[in-house]
């Protein structure tokens, strides 16, 4: 593949692919980076340290904070959870952060928890195979067929990121069309297959009372 015809591909100029090739791949964008390798078919992973590895204790410690929310908020509804279902199906591999079933409805959730955004293209990726796998990754974890799947992106209810999805509207909008009241009208009645975005409040809990979504 030529440098030209990759930059092509990753949409980013071909100085770009010129720097990675040279060695100076820090001069490049981290989102034109990635780019780069995943249409050279690879990936790559940044770390951050912060006073050790409490960056990522601070980054779990918010994600199931929002776990915690979003399952507290299932189970009053009469949904039954799981989380972190790991699956290898076909060559995929991964886990599922919430998988919700309501057997009333044969209705089941494909929840991805997110405390911030990262990659919009990754994200969206990962999560179609999930809710694509997800009837037969559900009857294998609830022991029944669902006829209805959901799939929900909860996010953390912050300013960066509705501006994230307010500035990436046209897209997320077509993925994701349900918002706000039709997510929580269909937590209590789930007879359709839904897509949508839940904000959910990550706030500390006050006096054992969990935060309200939106």
């Amino acid at each position: 593949m030529t440098q030209a015809h990759l930059a092509a591909i990753a949409r980013v100029p071909r100085r770009d692919v010129q720097r990675v090739e040279a060695g100076l791949a820090g001069l490049v964008m981290l989102e034109r980076l990635r780019r780069i390798f995943e249409a050279a078919g690879g990936g790559g992973r940044f770390s951050i340290w912060w006073r050790g590895a409490d960056a990522d204790r601070l980054i779990d410690e918010r994600h199931a904070g929002l776990v915690e929310r979003a399952v507290a908020t299932f189970l009053r509804r009469g949904w039954t959870t799981a989380v972190e279902v790991s699956f290898s199906e076909f060559g995929e591999r991964g886990s599922i952060d919430i998988l919700a079933a309501h057997e009333a409805f044969r209705s089941v959730a494909i929840c991805e928890v997110k405390s911030d955004i990262g990659a919009f293209e990754q994200m969206n990726r990962v999560l179609d195979a999930k809710e694509r796998l997800g009837p037969k990754i559900a009857e294998r974890e609830v022991g029944w067929r669902p006829l209805i799947v959901g799939r929900l992106l909860i996010l953390a209810d912050h300013s960066t990121n509705r501006r994230l999805v307010s500035r990436h509207e046209q897209t997320m909008a077509a993925i994701y069309p349900a918002r706000g009241p039709e997510v929580r009208a269909w937590l209590h009645l789930p007879e359709r297959p839904l897509r949508g975005i839940w904000f959910l409040s990550d706030a500390p809990r006050r006096g054992g009372i969990s935060p309200g979504s939106r």
